[in-house]
C-alpha cells in the first residue's frame, strides 16, 4: 500500500514539475475546408521548434454560420468562437485557412484580414487568401506566430520588423524579420523555446 502511494505522489510530481518546467499549452492546428494538408504538416514541423506540445488534426468543415455569402467571405471572429469550443483549457487552436476571412474593424463592418486573435485567448485563425505568391509559406508562418502571440496576450508592436507589428491594413510582413527583445522577452517568459 505504501509503495503505491509513493507511486502515486511521486507521478503527480513529476506531471507538475513537467508542466513547469516545459510548455504550459498545446498548440492545436486545426486545417480548415480544403486547406493543405502538407502545408499544415509544414505549420507543424516549424511550431515543434518553439512548441513540442503540436498537434495537427485533421481537416474540418468551416463552422456554420461563420460564411458571409455577399463578400465570398468567413467571418474570422464566428471560426474563432467555434473553435475555442473545441479545446481543453490548456490548449491553443490554431485554424488554417485558404479562404479569405474577415472581422468588424472600426467602421468596416467586414474588414478582410489575414489572421485574427484576441488577446489573452484560446483560438485564433489565420488565413494564406491576401499573402504574397511569392513567399506564401514564411508568410503564412509569420502570420500564424503573430496570432499565436496575441493568444499569449501580446498586443501589436511598434517596431517595424518586429512579428507582432500591425499590417493596418497592407501586408508589410516581408519588412517582419522576428520578435523585437520586448515581446521576445515576454513570449519565453510563457515557455516559448525562441532565440
Amino acid at each position: 500500500m505504501n509503495k503505491l502511494i509513493y507511486i502515486l505522489l511521486f507521478a503527480f510530481l513529476s506531471c507538475k514539475q513537467a508542466k513547469v518546467n516545459g510548455n504550459s499549452k498545446v498548440i492545436v492546428l486545426q486545417p480548415l475546408g480544403n486547406f493543405q494538408s502538407i502545408a499544415a504538416q509544414e505549420v507543424l514541423e516549424k511550431i515543434k521548434k518553439i512548441n513540442s506540445n503540436v498537434v495537427l488534426r485533421k481537416s474540418i468543415d468551416f463552422p456554420s454560420g461563420s460564411y458571409n455569402k455577399p463578400r465570398n467571405r468567413f467571418r474570422a471572429d464566428s471560426i474563432i468562437k467555434y473553435l475555442k469550443s473545441e479545446i481543453g483549457k490548456d490548449s491553443v487552436i490554431v485554424g488554417l485557412s485558404n479562404k479569405d476571412i474577415s472581422t468588424t474593424k472600426d467602421n468596416h463592418q467586414d474588414w478582410g484580414v489575414m489572421g485574427l486573435g484576441y488577446h489573452p485567448g484560446r483560438a485564433c485563425v489565420v488565413s494564406d487568401f491576401r499573402l504574397s505568391d511569392k513567399n506564401k509559406k514564411e508568410q503564412f508562418y509569420k502570420v500564424v506566430l503573430h496570432e499565436l502571440g496575441h493568444t499569449e496576450g501580446l498586443s501589436h508592436c511598434k517596431t517595424k520588423t518586429c512579428l507582432m507589428r500591425d499590417a493596418e491594413g497592407g501586408n508589410p510582413i516581408d519588412q517582419e524579420k522576428n520578435f523585437c527583445k520586448s515581446c521576445l522577452n515576454f513570449l519565453k517568459s510563457k515557455k516559448w523555446n525562441l532565440k
